[in-house]
């Protein structure tokens, strides 16, 4: 597999959960394992002293309970004998969001689980730094359910859009090695400018060029949500993951993203690989 470098963000929510799914991914993939345990810092107090002295407390404390989580992450590794580095990333909102950029960029998946999900704002840094501004594929792996970037059967969720085919590269690979594909359309719009006359036939037709077994499905939502609608198929049809494009704008940093991206990243209870 083409996953050589799997960075993945814990924080002072359930890090060990999350830190056993990073670690299971590794070990799946051969990986190098690049940690960062992250968490939100209060912006400087601009008060009195008094108030200065309790910002300076709350950061020492902060830093010690990182530090631990740290030190817990490098035993974990070592005893199962992973290649992993680990590092603290304690800064204010929008720094968060610069140091995982710069981070993603040498890695070659992004991965967090419900610990950090937990955390809308910190979930948010991540998403912007790390899909919208390195360009990596994110990964949703919910402590409930097995995660795995070497699937048997993948749900494709598309929309012929540009995003989704994104997504659908960064994933060619994997969809290589499965044994089937399932190319879901929700509400399709048959528009022939929008899907070429048959929605889902172009990109099954791409995908089966290389070797991929397709199975192109168009559901209706019915008035659901379409996340539900994906997540709902996903577990009737056995899918190991789900592949999903990421819509937003980076620049917007207070709601970087809407629709279906912003309901995944807070509700999913399935394993999906985002990609921009």
């Amino acid at each position: 597999m083409s996953f050589k470098t799997v960075l993945s963000v814990i924080g002072n929510t359930d890090p060990a959960a999350d830190l056993a799914r990073a670690m299971e991914v590794a070990t799946e993939l051969e990986a190098h394992l690049s940690v960062v345990v992250a968490s939100l810092a209060a912006p400087a107090t601009m008060g009195d002293f008094p108030a200065g002295t309790v910002w300076l407390d709350q950061r020492d404390e902060d830093l010690r309970s990182l530090d631990d989580i740290r030190k817990q992450v490098a035993s974990a590794c070592k005893t199962n004998g992973l290649s992993f580095d680990v590092d603290i990333l304690y800064a204010e909102s929008v720094f968060v969001s610069e140091e995982i950029h710069r981070r993603a960029l040498y890695a070659d998946v992004l991965m967090i689980g419900d610990g950090v999900r937990s955390d809308g704002t910190l979930t948010g840094r991540i998403v912007d730094g790390g899909v919208f501004e390195a360009r990596r594929p994110l990964l949703l792996a919910p402590k409930d359910r097995g995660t795995t970037l070497k699937p048997r059967r993948i749900l494709l969720a598309w929309n012929s859009r540009t995003e989704a085919a994104k997504a659908a590269r960064e994933a060619l690979e994997m969809m290589t090695w499965a044994e089937e594909v399932h190319v879901v359309l929700v509400d399709p719009d048959s528009s022939y400018w929008v899907s070429g006359g048959e929605p889902g036939a172009d990109v099954a037709a791409y995908l089966a060029r290389h070797g991929i077994k397709v199975l192109v499905e168009q559901l209706a939502s019915g008035g659901r949500l379409v996340e539900d609608v994906l997540e709902k198929h996903a577990l009737e049809i056995s899918a190991d993951l789900i592949v999903m494009g990421a819509y937003g704008h980076s620049r917007l940093r207070e709601r970087i993203f809407g629709g279906v991206t912003a309901s995944v990243l807070q509700d999913a209870k399935f394993p999906i690989l985002i990609a921009r």
